[in-house]
């Protein structure tokens, strides 16, 4: 039986660290989290004010929001013992994985709802449950990046699940978000919103 899967130091220390192995070139986090940003403050008509960040491992994204908003409020949640007791009360890290929402009280609806690099390692047990609680937080905007079966892989492959997109595709619409590119969907109460052309087909 192969050993369970830990998000210690090492393992951060490999994929988001170590120059050769780390998942994001220098500067791609920093534009990701501003596409996130403008996309919700467009459709929100506002600055964000709040972020909630699911499977957020050492809290990445909160520099770079802060970086842009310095004063959002930044709550994340991340399985990882290590992470948490290393920076949670630093970054506002509270202890939970994504099939733990619903049992969560995080309060909310958040402007923006961040869950990155995350939904490609849940069970489908998880993922159903876990995405009606998200939605059901999200306020704004919910930016999802996941892999899925259509497209070449880098990265971490262990305990990775490789869906069609459809299948996300249909679990976010069931969930009540309106897709409007680039990972990001929108909360049920802005489905009208978008135009025609700016719509997730």
């Amino acid at each position: 039986m192969a050993a369970a899967k830990r998000y210690d130091r090492a393992y951060f220390d490999r994929w988001y660290r170590d120059p050769q192995r780390r998942i994001d070139p220098p500067g791609e986090l920093r534009r990701r989290v501003a596409m996130a940003v403008a996309v919700t403050e467009r459709f929100l008509g506002c600055s964000i004010r709040n972020v909630l960040d699911v499977g957020c491992g050492e809290g990445r994204w909160r520099s770079e929001l802060r970086r842009l908003r310095p004063r959002l409020g930044y709550l994340g949640v991340e399985p990882s013992g290590y992470a948490v007791e290393r920076f949670g009360r630093r970054r506002n890290l509270v202890r939970g994985g994504f099939g733990d929402l619903p049992d969560l009280d995080l309060g909310g609806p958040f402007d923006l709802v961040v869950c990155a690099d995350v939904l490609h390692y849940v069970d489908d047990r998880e993922l159903v449950a876990g995405t009606r609680a998200l939605a059901g937080l999200v306020g704004g905007a919910a930016y999802l990046e996941v892999l899925t079966s259509a497209e070449p892989i880098e990265g971490d492959r262990r305990g990775l699940r490789l869906r069609p997109p459809a299948r996300y595709e249909r679990l976010f619409r069931a969930a009540g978000l309106t897709g409007v590119g680039c990972h990001l969907w929108l909360a049920a109460d802005m489905a009208d919103l978008p135009a025609a052309l700016e719509r997730r087909r």
